[in-house]
This record gives structure tokens, sequence and C-alpha cells, in this order.
């Protein structure tokens, strides 16, 4: 999309360099932020609710990519998603205790909504699903096809249904951002 396409969409605030593609779905725009040097890829859903959507800078967002429900969900700087790749701020109660889908009247579901974080440096890969109420912790990596449903700390690599640490994940990409900075900055 254009500069002129996205300022049309109502967005709440964008930077520079902001790529979105016209096969992205866009919902809620208003309660939508988005820094700079942002790539939103073909087919992605960006639904935000009332607690909004926050993506910071350098963020990619890969095709087929949804983020969607009531709570914020925030993507911090340098964080990625692969493709096909789920962030949910709100689900449905699946106990059976209530009825489910946002067809039925409120007073007849059990709909559970939290915040849902990724500090920078985060990765997510192909497939991954994060539920309500998650943090991933700086520089921490979720392998393809993992489910999140609690949260992971900093610095770690992560995979499964649940998602579990695997080990510790290298952190040598803060100085390869102090480096990209400087040179930001330089030009």
């Amino acid at each position: 999309m254009s500069r002129k396409q996205l300022d049309e969409i109502g967005l709440k605030s964008f930077g520079e360099n902001v790529l979105i593609s016209d096969k992205a779905r866009i919902y809620n725009p208003s309660a939508i932020r988005i820094g700079s040097n942002v790539r939103i890829d073909d087919f992605a859903i960006l639904s935000a609710g009332e607690g909004g959507i926050y993506l910071g800078s350098y963020i990619h967002v890969g095709s087929f990519c949804g983020l969607m429900g009531a709570e914020e969900i925030r993507m911090d700087d340098f964080s990625g998603l692969s493709s096909r790749v789920f962030i949910y701020s709100s689900t449905d109660d699946y106990s059976g205790e209530a009825l489910t889908n946002p067809m039925v009247p409120r007073i007849y579901r059990n709909v559970f909504s939290a915040k849902v974080h990724l500090a920078k440096h985060v990765i997510v890969g192909t497939c991954a699903t994060i539920l309500p109420g998650v943090s991933v912790g700086m520089g921490s990596a979720i392998g393809a096809y993992s489910l999140v449903v609690k949260n992971i700390p900093e610095s770690v690599i992560a995979v499964g249904q649940p998602c579990k640490v695997l080990k510790p994940r290298k952190v040598d990409l803060l100085d390869i951002e102090k480096k990209l900075r400087e040179e930001s900055e330089s030009k």
C-alpha cells in the first residue's frame, strides 16, 4: 500500500517505511499503532479489540498470520512472525460450561481475554499459536508448530505443544542491533 492508502485506512499511527500488502486485512484500524520499518505480508489479519495492537519498529508479520482479540497485542522492536502464526488475546471457554462463538449472546459465553506481549528480538516459527496472557521474553525464539500457553523467559529457544524451554539462545543480536542503530544515526 502507498503512504496515501495507509493514511486512508485510519491507523492510529504509523512510521516510515511501512509496507502492508493490499491483500492483508485490517479491522478496527484506529486501535492499531505501527512503528517504522514494518512489513505485513499477504493475507495477514490484524483485528484489534479495545486493547489495540502495537507493532514496534523493524517488525515482520508473515503471510497468513492473525493477530486478534479484545486485549492488547504488543510486538516490540525487531520481533517477527513467520507465516501462519496466530496470536490471540481472547479465547472462548472450551470446557463445555458455556456456549462458544461470537454469534452467541455474551451472557451465554465465557470469553477469557488478556494482553499478549512479544519483547524485543522475539522470533516465532511457522504455524505457532500464542494464547491470551502470554509474554515472551526478550531474545527468545518460539519453534514451528508450538502452542504457547505460558510465559517464556528471556533468551531461550522454546518448542512444543505445550511450548517448553529447549535451550538458551545466543544474544549476539543485541550487539548487531547496536551497530545497526549507530549506522542509521550516522546517515
